[in-house]
């Protein structure tokens, strides 16, 4: 097969890494409203739940509706529409319940691009999905590098409103940069959503392996939540860092995880799905664990950084061998993935603020107990070079 040009993949990714860059710097924007609104750790992860909860409402439909529109390049280029429009509006919240939702609304736009865009690759790379996923992943994990990065020294000189609105800009310029590409998008016989659609994914997923697989990937992005929205209140709260030391933290364990993201995700489309997925899981648990014993700043650190970017490097893997469980419709399946991530997956965020609340190590031993859960769940995944086999 001959594979599409190298811009459509650099192309999404940069497109993945506008999207994503808002919606990461709440990462860092959250604890700060938390510090401003005098919020409590239970209310900050509520918080992210909610933000993360309108993304997976979207998921599901919009790969539904990617595998049976005829041109996906158009509903690509909306969600750049939408997402800078949803975060700026967002930013001129006066109330925590107000925000929380203006921020569920403004993620809807950008998870339409997760199951579109990654849609797309799969169906153009169907030897190599998980190294494609992995590279489109990259866009996502630097924005959620330089954009709490960018955000945490912001906060230095402006409120986090208006640093909310400087945010959208990537987006809004990707928006205007994006529309030659979208027109290259290749385009597809329309087709009518019809029940037999609904009845196929149901038969997919109700048997004893799909419904193990969807535990698993609940469990291993519950895991990562936990992480990602209480690794910052720790910090500044506990270790009494800056705002753009908190940043430089965050920064710096997710771009560990996108750095290694192409790199496993090529590694699993060699010898599968299951030992990747074994190994990273157990990594991420041990020390979550470590963390939880409260270590000193540095091992700290040390140790957050490799839980959260193994637990981000081996994500391509993961939605690659949902993919490959499915057989066909690629964005409907990787919309249902993302959906459990981000949807029960923002489970984790409202389950570790709730424990943070008692003490915030508690969220580190949570993280480890979900992601020894998925580790154990892992060893069910079919086992060899399941990239091969389907293609």
């Amino acid at each position: 097969m001959t594979h599409p040009p190298t811009r459509m993949l650099i192309g999404f990714s940069v497109g993945h890494f506008c999207n994503d860059f808002a919606p990461c710097a709440m990462w860092i924007i959250g604890p700060a409203v938390a510090l401003a609104m005098d919020l409590s750790p239970a209310q900050l992860g509520m918080l992210f739940a909610i933000h993360s909860a309108g993304s997976a409402l979207a998921y599901f439909p919009a790969g539904m509706i990617s595998d049976h529109i005829s041109d996906r390049g158009r509903l690509l280029l909306l969600t750049f529409v939408w997402v800078a429009v949803g975060y700026f509006i967002a930013s001129f919240a006066p109330t925590y319940w107000l925000l929380a939702i203006l921020l569920a609304i403004a993620g809807i736009g950008d998870a339409v691009w997760h199951p579109v865009a990654t849609g797309v690759l799969v169906q153009q790379y169907p030897a190599a999905r998980a190294k494609a996923l992995g590279i489109h992943a990259m866009g996502g994990s630097i924005a959620e590098v330089l954009g709490p990065l960018a955000v945490g020294f912001l906060l230095i000189y402006v409120d986090w409103q208006t640093a909310l609105q400087l945010c959208v800009i990537p987006t809004a310029l990707m928006a205007v940069a994006f529309i030659p590409l979208a027109a290259k998008v290749p385009k597809r016989t329309k087709i009518n959503i019809s029940r037999s659609d609904f009845v196929a994914i149901w038969h997919t997923w109700r048997t004893p392996s799909g419904i193990r697989f969807v535990v698993l990937i609940s469990c291993y992005n519950m895991a990562l939540m936990c992480l990602l929205s209480m690794a910052p209140l720790y910090l500044l709260q506990t270790h009494g860092l800056s705002t753009e030391e908190t940043a430089s933290v965050f920064a710096t364990m997710v771009l560990f995880g996108a750095l290694l993201q192409p790199v496993v995700g090529n590694v699993s489309d060699r010898i599968g799905r299951r030992p990747i997925t074994i190994v990273g899981n157990l990594i991420a648990a041990i020390c979550a664990a470590v963390m939880f014993l409260a270590p000193t700043l540095i091992t700290l650190i040390i140790v957050l950084v490799i839980s959260v970017g193994t637990l981000v490097a081996i994500r391509s893997a993961l939605l690659a061998a949902s993919v490959e469980h499915a057989g066909n419709k690629e964005s409907t399946t990787l919309g249902l993935a993302f959906a459990l991530m981000d949807g029960i997956g923002a489970l984790g965020a409202l389950l570790a603020g709730i424990v943070g609340s008692i003490q915030l190590e508690y969220a580190f031993a949570l993280s480890a107990v979900l992601s020894l859960m998925a580790m154990i769940l892992a060893l069910g995944l079919p086992g060899g070079r399941q990239a091969e086999q389907v293609a």
